[in-house]
């Protein structure tokens, strides 16, 4: 082999060795560039793991309202279906209203007789009242009348008395004067009869005879004079005596009347203890009221629980409540859930270190992958999941081993979910905590 030749196939041979070169250098250039790559990535996910926290144990929860009637009855109409939004006050079922109804107003007339009859009661009061204070005046005006008739009887009597008295001794005087006129007529009667006869045989004048016949018709007349004075001493007599006896009489009559008056005096004394009666029956007819009045809020109430309203505005779920069915107090009738929802994630326990109240979190739904909710972090369970499971770990018995445990956050969604997503309690979100 001659040198041209060996020159020619070395020539050959070095002729591919730039490009083997530029193949290299580009796998050496991606090579490094892959490495730059995976070195920004795991930076970048090393930086993102420390400023975030994540957990796929995590689901929505939300308050289910089992709504229950108040009252039995039978249901008039259902007005709402599965699965249909309601706000809060709509009326979801109404129950048979009308034997409410006629409690009510029976109630309701059970409270106006009462409010009549207590009305009653304080007009009696009132009149007994002005009645009692009437009656006692007019029972002291009368016990100081018939007093002061006695004082003034009293004070007759004893004017009758001596009335009587002088008139007795008047009457005396007079049957005296009686007596000396009736002895002087006697003795004029006899000179006059002895002049008489010794005129007839003239042994006196006639002017003797008529002097002693003047004297006896003198006599004579005064002794008619003095029995004439002692009839009306007799007379005067009588009339005192009668004066007396009638002022007696009214005398016991006027005791009679202090007596009767007195006794209305003590009568109207009673007046007090009739007002405190009168009193009592008003309290007692306010109780009456007031009892009547509850009955009637009572008949009221149990009336307005024949509708019945959403207490949230949710989802109705499991509803079980048809027109024409008896319903009782406490029956499920059918499940409200309301539109307010939170999440529950179930952290581990060495992801807490950073984790604080307060912190942004962003929530994805397996349901609906393309969604992002935002949230908050409000609060820690104050325990773990499983020390509030139904059996709780022994940990002092058997073999140990130790399992990182989980604590439930509450986290709570800064605002509701779009209206076109159907999201509820039980489903599935995977939250990330922003903790630096």
């Amino acid at each position: 082999m001659t040198s041209e030749t060996l020159s020619n196939d070395l020539t050959q041979h070095e002729a591919p060795a730039p490009r083997t070169g530029r193949k290299k250098r580009a796998a050496r250039l991606a090579g490094i560039g892959l490495a730059v790559i995976a070195a920004v990535a795991g930076g970048a996910y090393y930086l993102r793991s420390r400023s975030y926290v994540s957990t796929d144990n995590a689901f929505l929860e939300g308050s289910v309202i089992q709504v229950s009637p108040r009252i039995g009855g039978q249901v008039l109409r259902v007005a709402v279906e599965d699965n249909q939004h309601v706000n809060r006050g709509d009326l979801i079922a109404e129950i048979d209203p009308r034997d409410y109804e006629a409690r009510a107003a029976e109630a309701r007339a059970r409270l106006a007789d009462v409010s009549a009859r207590a009305e009653g009661a304080q007009s009696n009061l009132q009149l007994t009242s002005v009645v009692t204070g009437a009656v006692m005046t007019q029972a002291n005006a009368a016990v100081d009348g018939a007093r002061e008739q006695v004082q003034i009887l009293e004070a007759r009597a004893t004017s009758d008395a001596a009335a009587i008295r002088g008139a007795e001794a008047a009457m005396g005087q007079a049957e005296a004067q009686r007596s000396a006129a009736e002895s002087e007529a006697r003795r004029a009667a006899d000179d006059a009869a002895r002049y008489r006869a010794l005129h007839a045989k003239d042994e006196v004048s006639q002017q003797q005879l008529d002097r002693a016949e003047t004297q006896a018709n003198a006599a004579a007349s005064a002794q008619e004079a003095a029995r004439q004075a002692v009839e009306g001493a007799k007379a005067h007599l009588a009339q005192a005596q009668a004066a007396q006896t009638s002022t007696q009489a009214g005398l016991r009559q006027a005791g009679m009347q202090v007596a009767q008056a007195q006794g209305r005096v003590s009568e109207a004394g009673a007046g007090p203890q009739q007002i405190q009666a009168r009193r009592a029956d008003v309290a007692a007819m306010r109780a009456q009221i007031e009892q009547a009045r509850a009955a009637l809020q009572q008949a009221e109430l149990a009336l307005s629980y024949t509708k019945i309203y959403a207490s949230e505005s949710g989802y109705i779920t499991r509803k079980s409540v048809e027109p024409g069915i008896f319903v009782q107090p406490g029956q499920a009738l059918l499940a409200l859930v309301p539109d307010r929802l939170w999440v529950v994630a179930n952290f581990k326990e060495t992801q807490l270190e950073l984790m604080r109240p307060g912190q942004p979190v962003t929530l994805k739904v397996d349901a609906y992958p393309q969604l992002e909710l935002k949230g908050h972090v409000e609060s820690f369970q104050s325990g773990t999941g499983a020390r509030f499971s139904l059996l709780p770990a022994e940990n002092a018995t058997g073999n140990y081993v130790k399992v990182i445990q989980r604590v439930p956050v509450k986290i709570v969604l800064d605002e509701p979910p779009p209206a076109g997503y159907r999201i509820g309690p039980g489903m599935s979100v995977t939250p990330e905590v922003k903790v630096r």
